[in-house]
């Protein structure tokens, strides 16, 4: 009997999951609309990816190693998972040099300044993005191209329907539903392809390395507001199918750092995110709202969590 009591201290209940088997579930969700990326823009997009996990990579080794001198960490494949997710942000147009210090960017300063893994108060993949938006707009924005061998120079779908003020030009571009579904559209390496991202997700919420509320209550919320502004079924679907909407809030909205860890705050934060991206799709000057949405709503992360965290049984309130 003596030997069944054990005195350890909290947490009394142990997960195996480890940072790396969460990493490399990511990694495999994410590796279809990567792939499907590759199809689509060819060598371009591999590089993309390359350069940039190399620079993440590197920049964590070193700061860790001869910066910081403490134990490195790349073997936990943080590292690549925010290089992955950068890359599948940026056009297949962008220099070299854009994914090499995009990453370097998300790792040495939104990561390792703030402490490292666990400690990084925004998601660094949009982090740097944004940062490269604001220095390279015209790279970052402005340089899309059609998929396929012969890419010529286009707009976004998201693009084309605030140039227009209407989803009619999607069809006098020659772009339909299944090109939105599939990824056949001009757009980001990774989040044009809404079928495969979706498909990635739901891997994640098999495997129980996200929760449901977050992304849902993002998309729903999107979904929602467009339906009582009075948009038709399919302009929705198009609404919901185009931009980086499936990757943010399957991918980026869930990151466990920068999102709150109560199950109301999750909804709260998912909500919060599907108000601002409407609004900045709906009356911005930006087609795309996903980037600035999750960001503004990392930053009120902390408070979120502070008024949604379940009273202690037994607490009274103090007087």
């Amino acid at each position: 009997m003596k030997n069944k009591l054990i005195a350890s201290s909290s947490p009394h209940i142990r997960s195996k999951d480890t940072t790396t088997t969460v990493m490399r579930d990511v990694l495999i969700a994410l590796a279809p609309a990567a792939l499907a990326g590759i199809y689509f823009f060819g060598f371009g997009a591999v590089k993309i990816y390359l350069l940039s996990i190399a620079s993440a990579v590197i920049t964590e080794y070193i700061i860790q190693k001869f910066i910081l001198k403490t134990s490195v960490t790349i073997g936990d494949l943080s590292a690549v998972v925010t290089a992955v997710l950068l890359s599948m942000t940026l056009p297949v147009t962008a220099p070299w040099w854009i994914p090499v210090i995009g990453a370097a960017f998300a790792i040495g300063i939104v990561k390792q300044a703030f402490g490292g893994i666990g400690s990084n108060f925004m998601n660094p993949a949009l982090a740097a993005r944004a940062f490269m938006v604001a220095s390279w707009p015209v790279i970052m924005t402005g340089s899309w191209v059609t998929p396929g061998v012969d890419a010529v120079s286009t707009a976004t779908p998201l693009g084309l329907i605030k140039e227009s003020g209407g989803f009619g030009a999607l069809s006098e571009a020659g772009v339909n539903f299944t090109d939105l579904l599939i990824g056949n559209v001009a757009g980001c390496l990774g989040e044009t392809s809404a079928l495969l991202l979706i498909l990635g997700g739901l891997y994640l919420l098999w495997k129980k390395v996200i929760s449901w509320r977050i992304p849902v209550a993002y998309i729903g919320t999107v979904a929602v507001l467009y339906l009582v502004t009075g948009a038709a079924m399919s302009e929705i679907l198009v609404q919901l199918a185009a931009g980086g909407l499936m990757l943010g809030a399957f991918f980026m909205a869930t990151d466990y750092v920068s999102s709150p860890v109560t199950p109301k705050g999750r909804l709260i934060f998912g909500i919060g995110c599907g108000v601002l991206t409407f609004v900045i799709r709906k009356f911005g000057g930006y087609p795309e709202g996903v980037l600035y949405s999750i960001l503004l709503m990392n930053v009120v992360s902390p408070l979120i969590d502070r008024y949604t965290t379940p009273k202690v049984f037994g607490e009274v309130k103090k007087a």
